[in-house]
């Protein structure tokens, strides 16, 4: 299954609006996406003490993690705080398994923002990114003036953003399954890991 991480916590934010959206365009598509929303996940309770083994992880993150590190593929809706990611979402990361929930997961990007749309923050990510060797998916989709393209109904009508997130979407499942298919996907190769 692949994952849609909703990457702030604030209330009633315009990236989890985005991200039910964009859960059901893949369900239009014959594919059920989860939500991992950084809201309902205790990170504000870690106080940073499980590095270092100190501490266990608060359960909802604990299962979280592991929903990364099983997951087919990721998708990161990224507002822009302050010309990057939320620190939320970095906080988030820090958390996870390296390398099993990196190496080989594929991850796709929208960004959210004003002016420039969270060109920053997506930007930022897709370097954390790389640098730990996940596959990016090369379309992102970046949303000017989020609040403006949403509707009461919590629908994007757009037809240039509509058009470029159902590109994305479709696009990111192919890309999911050619790496499968070739062995080249993080299941696979943590498969192969040592235990």
């Amino acid at each position: 299954m692949k994952h849609i991480i909703i990457g702030t916590n604030r209330p009633d934010s315009n990236s989890k609006k985005v991200a039910l959206f964009v859960q059901k365009l893949y369900e239009q598509k014959g594919e059920n996406v989860e939500l991992l929303d950084l809201a309902d996940i205790e990170i504000d309770q870690t106080h940073g003490g499980h590095f270092g083994g100190k501490t266990a992880l608060p359960q909802k993150l604990h299962a979280a993690i592991e929903s990364i590190t099983s997951s087919e593929g990721l998708i990161f809706i990224i507002p822009e705080y302050n010309g990057s990611m939320p620190g939320v979402l970095k906080s988030f990361i820090d958390y996870w398994k390296f390398p099993q929930s990196f190496e080989g997961r594929p991850v796709a990007f929208i960004g959210l923002g004003g002016l420039w749309a969270g060109l920053r923050p997506v930007e930022h990510m897709m370097q954390v990114m790389s640098y730990r060797n996940a596959y990016l998916f090369p379309i992102r989709v970046f949303m000017r003036d989020v609040w403006k393209l949403i509707n009461k109904e919590g629908l994007i009508e757009d037809p240039v953003i509509l058009g470029l997130l159902n590109q994305q979407v479709e696009g990111f499942q192919k890309f999911c399954r050619a790496l499968k298919s070739e062995g080249l996907d993080a299941n696979h190769l943590n498969s192969k890991r040592p235990h």
